[in-house]
C-alpha cells in the first residue's frame, strides 16, 4: 500500500459524513481518531465502518486481514486532546458557522505546527470559518459528499489565505482515498451545489405557472434529456430540510442573484413536514420505498385526424416534416394554414401564445411541439398548448405524435416548454461558474458528473443542444418573462456568438 499523504488523520463528527471519512481514510492507509463530544456516538460509528467493511469480506470484494487492518487503525479519541498529533483533521459537524469557528480555534491550540485543519461545509464560506485563526494558510475546505464511499468527488476549496501547498496536499490525499478532487475557488455552493441550482429550481418555477405537474416534468427530463432521477424525486431522495436550506443559503449568499431564486413551493412543504421519502411523503407519497406515481392519462382516440400545417421559423423544421411524414400526416405546403388546419410551431424559448400572435396564426388550432432535441434521441415528446386552444386539435396532436407508440406528453403553454428551460438554464449557471473563475471548465464537468450524476457535464449539454440554441432560449424567455433571471452569462453569450465550445478557455 502506498504511504498515505497524512498518516494519522482526525475526523470529529459522527454522523453520516464523518463516519464516510473516517471509512475511506482508514482505507488508504492512516490511522484515523474518530472523535464527537458524545462517546457512544464514537462506538456506533465505528461500530456501524465495521460492519460495512464485514459486508464487503462476506461479498468477496475485500480480503479478511485487510478488513481486520483497517478496523485496527480506527480508534477512538475520548478528547480533543487525544488529537493533538494528527496530520490532518477533517471536520463533519453541523452546518453551523459560529459552530465551527469555535470548534477549529479549540482545534488550532492543540495540534502540532504543521497540522492541516479542513471543513466538509457544503454552503458556509471557508473564509469565513477560518477567519480568527493563526495559520489560515493551513486551512481549507474538503467537501465530500454522501455517501462517501460511493460518491468519488471531493472539492478542495481554498479560502482567501490558503496556501496552495495545503491545497495541493489535499488534492493528492483525496486521489490515495480513491476519489476525484476539484479545485473551488470560495463561493457560495462551491462547483456541485452552485451548478445544480439550475435543475431543481426552474422545475419548481414550471410547477408553480400551473404547466405541468411534478410527475410529467419529472417523465419529461428523464426521457428526453436522459437524467437518471426527475427534479422531484430527487427533492423527495434528499429531502427538504436538506435541500430546500442549501437553495435558500446560495441564494441570500449571492444577495438575492435571481439565477438562484427558489421557491415558495418548497418552503410550504418544508413547514409541513412534507420533506421527501424518509418520511414516506414528499412530492410523491411512498409506499414501502416505492413512489406513487398517477399513471399518464391515455392516448385520445381520434377517428380522422386534421391536416397539419408547420410554422416557417419552427427549429428543426424539416427533421419535424419528415417526422409527420412518418407518422403518416397530411401535410399541407402553403405559406399560411387552411382553416381546418392543425397548425404546428416549434419555438426555442418563445411560449406558444407569443408565437401565434406574431406570426398571425389561429391560436385555437396552434399547438407548440418541443424540438430542442433532436427526436431519434428522445424517448418522448412534448407537446404544448395555447390558452386558446381547442380540445380537438389537442387531442388530434397527441394522437398524431403517438402513433408509432412513443410517449406523449401534453402541457399548458410555457416559454420553453420544460426541456428547453430547465437546460438552458443548467448551462447558463455552469457558464456563470467559468467566468466567475470559481473552477476550470475540466473541474467543472468532472465535479456534476460525478457529484449530481447527469447524462453528462453542463457544458458538454450546452455543446451538444447548441450554444446558439441555448442563447436563443434565454433571450427569448426573457422577452416572454421579463425576467433577468434569463438573462446569459458572457461566457455562454461569447461563445455562442462565435461558434466556440462552452469547454474553451481564453489563451
Amino acid at each position: 500500500m502506498t504511504t498515505p499523504r497524512f498518516s494519522t488523520v482526525g475526523i470529529v463528527g459522527t454522523g453520516a459524513m464523518g463516519r464516510g471519512i473516517a471509512q475511506i481514510a482508514a482505507q488508504s492507509g492512516s490511522t484515523v481518531l474518530l472523535y464527537d463530544t458524545q462517546a457512544q456516538a464514537v462506538a456506533k460509528a465505528r461500530e456501524a465502518i465495521s460492519a460495512q467493511w464485514d459486508k464487503l469480506v462476506d461479498k468477496g470484494r475485500l480480503a479478511p486481514e485487510a478488513a481486520a487492518a483497517q478496523k485496527d487503525r480506527l480508534k477512538p479519541a475520548a478528547t480533543q486532546a487525544e488529537l493533538a498529533d494528527c496530520d490532518l483533521i477533517v471536520e463533519a459537524i453541523v452546518e453551523r458557522l459560529d459552530v465551527k469557528k469555535a470548534l477549529f480555534a479549540e482545534l488550532e491550540a492543540i495540534v502540532k505546527p504543521s497540522a492541516v485543519l479542513a471543513t466538509n461545509t457544503s454552503s458556509l464560506s471557508v473564509t469565513a470559518i477560518a477567519a480568527n485563526l493563526k495559520r489560515p494558510e493551513q486551512f481549507a475546505g474538503y467537501h465530500f459528499f454522501n455517501p462517501v464511499p460511493l460518491m468519488k468527488v471531493v472539492e478542495v476549496i481554498a479560502g482567501l489565505k490558503t496556501s496552495a501547498e495545503t491545497c495541493a496536499a489535499l488534492t493528492e490525499y483525496a486521489r490515495q482515498m480513491g476519489h476525484t478532487p476539484v479545485q473551488a475557488g470560495d463561493t457560495p455552493g462551491f462547483i456541485v451545489n452552485h451548478a445544480g441550482r439550475g435543475y431543481g429550481t426552474e422545475a419548481l418555477r414550471i410547477v408553480s405557472e400551473g404547466a405541468a405537474d411534478f410527475a410529467t416534468i419529472d417523465r419529461i427530463l428523464k426521457d428526453q434529456v436522459g437524467f437518471k432521477l426527475g427534479p422531484f424525486e430527487l427533492f423527495d431522495l434528499t429531502a427538504l430540510d436538506v435541500s430546500h436550506p442549501v437553495m435558500e443559503s446560495i441564494y441570500r449568499q449571492y444577495y438575492n442573484e435571481p439565477r438562484y431564486r427558489l421557491s415558495v413551493i418548497t418552503a410550504q412543504r418544508l413547514a409541513g413536514g412534507v420533506v421527501g421519502k424518509k418520511v414516506g411523503e414528499g412530492f410523491y407519497t411512498y409506499v414501502d420505498g416505492v413512489a406513487q406515481m398517477a399513471a399518464e392519462p391515455p392516448v385520445p382516440q381520434v377517428k380522422d385526424l386534421p391536416p397539419v400545417w408547420v410554422s416557417t421559423r419552427a427549429a428543426r423544421r424539416s427533421e419535424l416534416l419528415q417526422l409527420l411524414k412518418d407518422l403518416g400526416a397530411k401535410i399541407e405546403t402553403g405559406q399560411s394554414p387552411s382553416p381546418e388546419a392543425l397548425t404546428l410551431v416549434a419555438p426555442l424559448g418563445f411560449d406558444v401564445t407569443t408565437v401565434a400572435v406574431v406570426e398571425r396564426l389561429d391560436p385555437a388550432r396552434t399547438i407548440g411541439i418541443d424540438m430542442l432535441v433532436d427526436d431519434k434521441a428522445t424517448k418522448r415528446r412534448v407537446l404544448a398548448t395555447n390558452p386558446a386552444t381547442r380540445s380537438d386539435m389537442r387531442d388530434a396532436a397527441h394522437a398524431l405524435f403517438a402513433r408509432d407508440g412513443k410517449a406523449v406528453s401534453v402541457i399548458r403553454d410555457s416559454g420553453g416548454f420544460v426541456t428547453q428551460r430547465v437546460v438552458a438554464t443548467i448551462v447558463n449557471i455552469a457558464s456563470d461558474i467559468c467566468q466567475q473563475r470559481v473552477c476550470s471548465p475540466k473541474d467543472l464537468e468532472t465535479a456534476v458528473t460525478l457529484g449530481l450524476g447527469y447524462p453528462m457535464g453542463p457544458l458538454a449539454m450546452g455543446d451538444q443542444y447548441g450554444p446558439a440554441n441555448v442563447l436563443e432560449v434565454l433571450f427569448n424567455m426573457q422577452t416572454v418573462y421579463g425576467d433577468t433571471r434569463y438573462r446569459p452569462s458572457p461566457w455562454l453569450r461569447r461563445r455562442g456568438a462565435i461558434g466556440l465550445s462552452l469547454m474553451h478557455e481564453e489563451a
